[in-house]
């Protein structure tokens, strides 16, 4: 049997362009192929993020939770006030991040898990609040929150926004200029396409600014007037140097952010719906539940499924008997009570993939001795991707 697929939120299946270009001799941070290909990069990241030209994407070696703290560490003071719309775990972790800088948190909480609190609550969690933070998708519970509006809200109120996109950025629809949005950020390994080992984001001119204006320095390794002038400078093709970074990763990010500039980023959107709808369907017909009580503000990018009436984790090895690998829970307080597929990348362009995993679900919970038809389950997410 061929290896099993990589079928959780993060890391993820990567293209094959994407596999040679990773795999390819490491090169000097000053050899003229990766200043170019980091140059390019950065011209893509704001076709990708749909940023403006005075925007600033910043590409440094690091996971998604490094972009998370530099957001966290170059936007407010201490003893400023900011809001944090927490929709899972890792909702609660960029509320950590921003105490440890000594920032006053206001948190508008999901009423319960797997919802969304409502504009209200978090217009009200929001007053004297100098910032906005939110999760696009929280890769706990699979929620999507309503970034244009949360963004709008932000706007009208005169406060930064910041989104944690790194289960959502190239995958989930997000238009960083158009929706006024100052900070979008996220990590390699999800529907960029790449191994994990980048920390990716766009500042918009407004973040950088406030960046500017603080009156305490983030710690020089986080700090963005330190990284910005090495970004410009790849960017105008020229040699510069704070910290090595990582060129064979820099080098793969040129080839994933081309695929999808080449597709084109509405495209993308529409793929990763089209898949999502499909596995919906699929797990429907498997008498499987979502976590997210509502499928307005359920991700495309992965589901988050409760475990059926006698079956546990034990489904997981199962699974991946069957030639898939997926995620068991992370929130806290629903750990052992649900697991989580990922459906994001290279593998939403493969129909084949997507019903390979469902089969695979499918005959681990027959096993487990939860009654389904697991062809049925196949035909119903076939019908869709087409």
């Amino acid at each position: 049997m061929s290896r099993p697929l990589l079928m959780i939120p993060g890391p993820i299946e990567v293209s094959a362009a994407v596999v040679a270009a990773a795999a390819a001799p490491p090169l000097s941070h000053l050899d003229p192929a990766l200043i170019e290909a980091y140059a390019g990069a950065l011209g893509d990241m704001r076709r990708v993020w749909q940023s403006s030209s005075e925007s600033q994407p910043f590409v440094v070696a690091g996971a998604g939770s490094l972009a998370m703290e530099s957001a966290a560490v170059n936007l407010l003071d201490p003893g400023q006030r900011a809001c944090v719309v927490v929709t899972g775990y890792f909702g609660d972790r960029m509320a950590e991040m921003l105490r440890r800088r000594g920032v006053e948190v206001r948190e508008a909480r999901m009423p319960a898990p797997g919802e969304l609190p409502s504009l209200e609550e978090v217009a009200r969690a929001a007053e004297g609040c100098q910032a906005l933070f939110a999760t696009h998708v929280d890769t706990s519970t699979g929620v999507r929150t309503d970034a244009e509006a949360l963004a709008k809200l932000a706007r009208e109120r005169g406060l930064l926004s910041v989104f944690d996109g790194v289960c959502a950025t190239a995958a989930e629809r997000f238009a960083q200029e158009a929706w006024g949005a100052d900070v979008y950020l996220t990590a390699s390994q999800k529907a960029i396409g790449l191994p994990a080992g980048l920390a990716l984001w766009v500042a918009s001119p407004r973040a950088l600014e406030a960046r500017a204006a603080l009156k305490v320095a983030p710690p020089m390794c986080l700090d963005w007037e330190v990284w910005r002038p090495i970004q410009q400078a790849y960017e105008a093709a020229q040699k510069s140097y704070f910290s090595t970074p990582a060129t064979t990763l820099i080098m793969a990010l040129r080839v994933g952010l081309q695929e999808l500039v080449s597709e084109g980023i509405e495209e993308v959107f529409q793929r990763h719906e089209r898949a999502a709808r499909a596995m919906r369907a699929a797990w429907s017909s498997l008498g499987l539940e979502l976590l997210p009580s509502d499928e307005a503000w359920t991700a495309n990018t992965l589901s988050a499924l409760r475990y059926p009436k006698g079956v546990d984790a034990s489904l997981l090895g199962r699974i991946k008997e069957h030639g898939a690998v997926v995620a068991g829970g992370l929130l806290p307080e629903l750990k052992t009570q649900y697991f989580r597929v990922g459906h994001m990348g290279v593998v939403t362009k493969r129909p084949d993939d997507l019903l390979r995993t469902v089969r695979a679900v499918g005959a681990a919970l027959g096993e487990s001795g939860h009654a389904c038809d697991v062809e049925a389950a196949a035909a119903a997410a076939q019908e869709i991707l087409g």
